[in-house]
């Protein structure tokens, strides 16, 4: 029997990057997700409100083994009130999942967690969020704590997340802002100092990184999904400009940094870089 994974938020930036790994590695996949438009009909798409009617999607879930849960609202939008106000629906819906049968369970973290840090994050570094969805990843990934230690034989995997490059004009990023101005005409796209260093990955790769860490059952806790390299914002994004032949000129200083990045933050690839051999 071929495994089968439920893949909450499926029809996100991250999720139909991972169904598509997943589908090309001969997995089985439910999709969960309001709206699924943008999914393969390869999967079992269940378009609901996974935490308004869960008899539906519960309904749905024989011989499913694995849930990788990527749904989350306005995770572009760092202080929204709605990072506060369902971190209890998170938190319901995977205990849920749990109780369900479902032993194996992998959620998405970010490097917002850690709030303001300069250096490498490994798996001991210290959490302080500064923004209401850094909180809200952090309260979830503490509760979740406290479930896992009640059970030896439940397995959760806070897969931790950098800053994603790639499928640009889906991702809501600085990438996807420059080639929307490009596209309209414009000569210049006002920026930051650039200076801030992050840790870029690209989209296959992240998507490959978070099933390979979903699948195996070795190792749990907090994997850092990520390359382990700093690199400046503005590296990066001239490097975006040349590669996609852009014309648009960056006009630095404009914007002032955001005053919860880190001068440079990176994380501690080790972990997922076992991962990503041994599979």
């Amino acid at each position: 029997m071929k495994q089968k994974v439920l893949v909450t938020g499926a029809n996100g930036y991250i999720g139909k990057n991972v169904i598509s790994y997943l589908l090309n590695n001969n997995i089985e996949v439910v999709a969960a997700d309001i709206s699924l438009n943008k999914i393969s009909d390869k999967v079992r798409k269940i378009e609901t409100d996974i935490f308004a009617n869960t008899d539906y999607l519960f309904s749905n879930l024989e011989n499913v083994k694995t849930c990788i849960h990527l749904a989350w609202r306005n995770g572009f939008v760092h202080n929204s009130i709605t990072h506060l106000e369902d971190i209890s629906l998170h938190y319901k819906f995977l205990k849920q999942i749990y109780e369900s049968g479902i032993k194996n369970i992998n959620v998405i973290g970010t490097m917002h967690e850690i709030g303001y840090w300069e250096g490498e994050v490994d798996n001991n570094t210290s959490t302080n969020p500064i923004s209401f969805y850094g909180i809200a990843k952090n309260s979830l990934r503490q509760s979740l704590k406290i479930l896992e230690e009640g059970d030896k034989e439940l397995l959760i995997k806070w897969l931790r997340v950098f800053y994603i490059q790639g499928d640009d004009r889906n991702n809501n990023s600085i990438f996807s802002k420059i080639l929307q101005k490009e596209e309209e005409g414009a000569k210049t796209f006002p920026f930051t100092t650039g200076k801030n260093k992050y840790d870029f990955v690209n989209i296959e790769i992240l998507a490959e990184m978070i099933s390979k860490a979903a699948l195996q059952t070795d190792i749990t806790g907090i994997i850092n999904c990520c390359s382990g390299k700093p690199v400046s914002l503005k590296e990066k994004v001239e490097s975006f400009l040349k590669e996609n032949n852009l014309k648009i000129k960056l006009e630095y200083g404009i914007f002032p940094d955001r005053v919860y990045d880190s001068p440079a933050i990176w994380g501690n690839n080790n972990i997922i870089s076992e991962i990503m051999k041994n599979e």
